[in-house]
């Protein structure tokens, strides 16, 4: 028998989404690499068009006014793992990605709220000499985890 808890979970959003082109590709990736569900945090959003494979029909999709409402309601025992270019991040290539977890990503054009930094149980860069964009960045965060995990690096 499988325990379920033990398969583990994740969600992925962004704060402040800037563009509704960014959202609809981050929530199809999400969809394709078995996010449990997709979010957006704060007010600059928008309907998406872009999300061709309609994955707000088929995952939980859960929109917060502002980045305490989104904590407070943090599932229960998720690690909340902030994508930032920040001197306190870890490297991708060296990120053990919790089993049960929440994937933040910050806006296109400021990135994520210093209370996001700071209240992150983790913080993930990449290895780029610029920034990325943030459903490109958010994708490389799914499949480096979908990869760790086939190899049992999870």
């Amino acid at each position: 028998m499988i325990d379920t808890l033990e398969q583990g979970f994740f969600g992925i959003g962004i704060q402040n989404g800037k563009t509704p082109e960014n959202l609809g590709v981050l929530w199809r990736s999400a969809q394709n690499m078995g996010a449990s569900f997709i979010f957006t945090v704060g007010k600059r959003y928008a309907k998406q068009a872009c999300d061709t494979h309609k994955a707000v029909g088929a995952m939980p999709y859960f929109h917060y006014e502002n980045f305490e409402d989104f904590y407070q309601h943090l599932p229960k025992g998720a690690v909340l793992v902030g994508v930032e270019l920040d001197e306190k991040a870890v490297a991708l290539e060296e990120f053990k990605h919790p089993r049960r977890c929440v994937y933040l990503l910050g806006a296109e054009d400021n990135g994520l709220t210093k209370n996001a930094i700071e209240k992150s149980h983790h913080l993930v860069k990449f290895d780029t000499r610029l920034s990325v964009n943030v459903s490109v960045a958010g994708s490389i965060i799914m499949y480096d985890r979908n990869l760790k995990q086939k190899f049992g690096n999870l």
